[in-house]
């Protein structure tokens, strides 16, 4: 009986572990797709002349996507884990969601970090030497050549970091053990390198979120159609409409040998065009659109600012009152022990809502930034290294935000108790797992 017990639990582990896999799979093949549609939208077209230039390009684009993918599953996986929770409190019997278990949530936050790390310090200065590779002198010239001297620099680059790292340790604490922990690599430098990329990551957050929040109700009301009040827009039309056709006119009656002006006029034509553009869609936009959708919009903007600035003040002001509300790394609750929230599932999507909230508004605050504004893409028009530049502050951003509103107190999800306590009382190589 014994004997069969083992075999039994060997096969359910087994199935187990397959059903993981696939999901696990599942789920980052659909983000792959996604991430690559979105990349292409961007991408510049004549960047595939030459088909040495058109292979590089293409490696790099798909480097490039999986970093999108995987930065795209750190910030879903956040809010995956809070509603799985209270699926599996609502539904703790239910065979359908028998998937949906604490293993399966740990396995993707490992997955996860081990990811990140990946593209952070391996792919992408992958792809980014690679796509400014030309091959050392000497050799012959080819995707050969462009990846030995890719390579090359990647070494060099390591040992560069290294260097610094030891350096900096030993003058910290200057003795034998800590000189002799450089070899140690796996289990303190990794982790406190990333660590220090993520707390970059969450000063970035700090900054970009505040510019975020009071941006979003500019780009909400450049996206959506306003209510036109006191406004005729035909007569608008009509004066664009002239306007364009007198541009139109002078570009036709002038010499091309002035092309100062001509590049002058034909971009205050583009300019006229999208202007027209824009009224036109005003024009055709409907009742509802205009006079409900709008107000709609910026009333659930100002709530969703509200409550985010309420609960970090709240958050705030129990910090300094109880020492205990610090976060730490205690175990929580678990998966599906308990819920995470006062209000129950209600509390928990509202916990949802913020926290994709807090990340449109950390990106849109970042490319609003003054030093990072030339980073934002534009539609058939992005060179691969602004792509790759994109990909990377998008990775730092989305690995910093677990940690970033937890310490804000938008969540209270501990990851550190799950099946495999073995494995979650070991130092993380990741920012996720210490501070939730």
């Amino acid at each position: 009986m014994e004997g069969q017990d083992e075999v039994s639990a060997r096969e359910q582990h087994f199935h187990s572990q397959v059903r993981e896999t696939t999901i696990c799979f599942l789920l980052f093949a659909v983000l792959y797709v996604v991430s690559y549609f979105i990349i292409t939208r961007y991408k510049r077209k004549s960047d595939e002349q030459e088909d040495e230039d058109a292979v590089v390009n293409r490696i790099s684009l798909f480097l490039s996507t999986f970093t999108l993918a995987v930065s795209a599953g750190a910030v879903l996986l956040l809010p995956f884990s809070i509603i799985s929770n209270e699926i599996l409190l609502s539904f703790p019997q239910n065979y359908y969601i028998q998937w949906l278990n604490g293993s399966l949530i740990h396995g993707l936050w490992n997955l996860a970090s081990l990811f990140s790390n990946l593209c952070l310090f391996v792919l992408m200065p992958f792809a980014f030497f690679f796509l400014e590779s030309e091959g050392f002198a000497g050799l012959k010239k080819g995707i050969r050549a462009r990846v030995l001297e890719t390579l090359v620099m990647l070494l060099l680059l390591a040992l560069l970091i290294l260097g610094i790292v030891w350096v900096a340790s030993a003058l910290i604490d200057n003795d034998a053990a800590s000189m002799e922990s450089l070899y140690d690599l796996w289990e303190f430098y990794l982790p406190y390198l990333y660590s220090c990329i993520s707390l970059m990551g969450c000063l970035l957050l700090l900054l970009c979120t505040p510019v975020g929040l009071s941006r979003m109700f500019t780009v909400m009301g450049q996206l959506l159609v306003k209510p036109t009040i006191l406004e005729d827009l035909d007569e608008q039309i009509y004066i664009i409409t002239l306007e364009e056709e007198a541009l139109q006119r002078r570009l036709n009656g002038m010499s091309s040998s002035v092309e100062y002006n001509i590049m002058e006029l034909e971009q205050e034509l583009e300019n006229v065009k999208t202007l027209k553009t824009k009224l036109e869609r005003r024009k055709k936009a409907s009742a509802w659109e205009r006079n409900l959708v709008y107000p709609a919009v910026m009333v659930l903007l100002l709530i969703e600012t509200s409550i985010s600035v309420l609960l970090v003040v709240c958050n705030i002001l129990c910090l300094l009152v109880d020492e205990t509300a610090m976060p730490k790394g205690t175990r929580g609750p678990g998966i599906g022990n308990a819920s995470l929230s006062t209000f129950g599932f209600v509390g928990a999507a509202l916990e949802i809502i913020l926290i994709f909230y807090l990340m449109v508004s950390s990106v849109v605050g970042f490319y609003s930034l003054r030093f990072f504004g030339n980073f934002t893409p534009k539609k058939d028009d992005t060179t691969m290294t602004k792509i790759i530049g994109n990909c990377v502050s998008i990775l730092v951003l989305s690995s910093a935000l677990p940690v970033m509103s937890r310490t804000l107190g938008l969540h209270k999800l501990h990851l550190s108790n799950t099946s495999r306590d073995s494995e979650a009382t070991k130092p993380s190589a990741n920012g996720h797992q210490k501070a939730l």
